[in-house]
């Protein structure tokens, strides 16, 4: 057994711990709006980097940025504390990284088209399967541009290329780019050591990514979560059970991963959550209601803290009785009358124990956090972000040369040369009576596609084609 101290989540029977040993083994956290979640995700923030863990969450309300603040002194803290027997508690702020796609509440937080993978990308495009070595969404209009303009050479190779379906992916990327994905795809890219930092005394940064705005974009919140974690899964290495997780992630708003997404998606996140624990990476979903998370998934979330449920319509009562099946049972507690009796902070809760054993469910006090309880001000903010060591590295843009200065400057090339090459075809014609052939001129625009078709050769090319052309050929 770990000797590193355990984080204390509240007081029931007895007091309620997580064992970080068992951090890596997932989590539940779910209630209706108003019963406390949000705090109970920032109690257990709190206790990961207490002890060296780095955090990730989306902060979807803003209340979240409060880890960076101390908590303000209140009659009902010390009464919380007084109840639940805690006699060593410090207000104190954490150390806590700013992140925002749109670049506005914190850090740019960027990934390329290429990284992104045919999957999430297809998904987010609401499209076919797609593998596109691009870097931005100019590099990728770029391209289909140029499928489009010469379909006829490109269904030659690979079918029909329908004008209609060039179209339409054109579509979905304006309407990705009037919802500010513009800034999510770029440069620099994400170093994922970036979020895994330790500070100078041994705490682990909390990385809080400004969703406010961003969770107005369900599918561009889910897939870049879901990127988030397939990037720790693809390039973390193996290391099994280690005596605290590397990294614990916070999904809030769970549903949204789940909701309307494809059965190749769905799989993609049953295989990472599976899987990516034995990467040292522990995986909390945040939400209303344990029925919004797959059975799949849901089978797998060994630490569960569940506040108050509502049981107005028949789908809430029969999650009532799901959940409280879930639970080890308490021969003193009834699990499924506690769901709509809890008051604001308490829960059901139930973590592992010795030998990954899941704990008897106990009606617990949720312990008051550290931090502030709710958000903060304009002028914090940017305090916080001006002490931010990465600022720097992410803060400005990189546009280095991709597709779209590439593809361009190909053809300006091509047609060039087929200029210089028509020139002199006509001089020699001038010069030496004229003879029949079968063959054409090339014009410019041919010649440009026949050295872009050339280039196709490499690897780089064909996977380039292969993808976008597997995107848009069944149109």
């Amino acid at each position: 057994m770990s000797e590193i101290d355990p984080i204390l989540i509240g007081k029931g029977e007895k007091l309620q711990y997580l064992l970080p040993v068992y951090g890596n083994r997932h989590g539940l956290i779910t209630g209706a709006t108003g019963t406390g979640k949000t705090v109970t995700l920032q109690v257990l923030a709190e206790g990961f980097a207490r002890i060296g863990v780095p955090v990730f969450l989306a902060d979807v309300k803003g209340d979240l940025a409060g880890l960076s603040q101390p908590i303000s002194p209140h009659p009902k803290i010390d009464e919380r504390l007084e109840k639940i027997g805690i006699e060593d508690f410090e207000a104190t702020g954490w150390p806590v990284v700013f992140w925002d796609l749109f670049g506005k509440s914190g850090h740019p937080i960027r990934t390329t088209i290429s990284e992104m993978g045919p999957l999430l990308l297809s998904n987010l495009l609401e499209l076919n399967d797609t593998h596109l070595l691009l870097l931005d969404l100019e590099d990728l209009r770029a391209l289909l541009r140029f499928v489009g303009e010469n379909s006829k050479l490109f269904s030659r190779q690979y079918g029909n290329v329908s004008a209609a379906s060039v179209a339409a992916i054109q579509r979905r990327l304006l309407v990705l780019d009037e919802q500010g994905a513009e800034n999510f795809f770029g440069e620099p890219a994400l170093e994922l050591s970036d979020i895994r930092r330790i500070d100078f005394s041994g705490r682990g940064v909390i990385n809080v990514l400004a969703a406010d705005k961003l969770v107005h974009n369900p599918r561009l919140y889910a897939t870049f979560l879901l990127w988030l974690l397939s990037e720790l899964f693809e390039e973390l290495p193996e290391v099994g059970d280690p005596d605290k997780p590397g990294l614990v992630f916070f999904f809030d708003e769970a549903h949204l991963l789940f909701d309307h997404a494809p059965k190749a998606l769905l799989q993609k996140v049953e295989q990472v959550v599976r899987l990516i624990r034995s990467k040292g990476v522990g995986v909390f979903f945040v939400t209303q209601n344990p029925l919004d998370v797959p059975e799949t998934v849901l089978g797998q979330l060994g630490n569960r803290i569940q506040h108050a449920m509502r049981a107005y319509t028949p789908r809430e009562q029969k999650a009532i009785r799901v959940a409280a099946q879930t639970f080890r049972t308490n021969p003193n507690l009834d699990t499924e009358t506690a769901f709509t009796q809890m008051g604001v902070g308490e829960a059901l809760v139930s973590t592992l124990e010795a030998k990954g054993i899941p704990g008897i469910v106990d009606h617990t006090l949720i312990r008051p956090p550290t931090s502030r309880i709710g958000p903060i001000t304009a002028a914090e903010r940017k305090d916080v972000r001006s002490r931010s060591p990465i600022g720097k590295r992410y803060d400005e843009t990189l546009d280095r040369e991709s597709a779209e200065e590439v593809l361009g400057a190909r053809a300006e090339k091509a047609a060039k040369a087929a200029g210089k090459a028509a020139s002199s075809k006509e001089s020699q014609k001038q010069g030496s009576s004229p003879k029949k052939t079968s063959s054409r001129r090339q014009s410019p625009t041919e010649a440009a596609v026949k050295s872009f078709l050339r280039s196709m050769s490499t690897t780089l090319g064909r996977e380039i084609m292969r993808g976008i052309l597997g995107a848009i050929k069944k149109g």
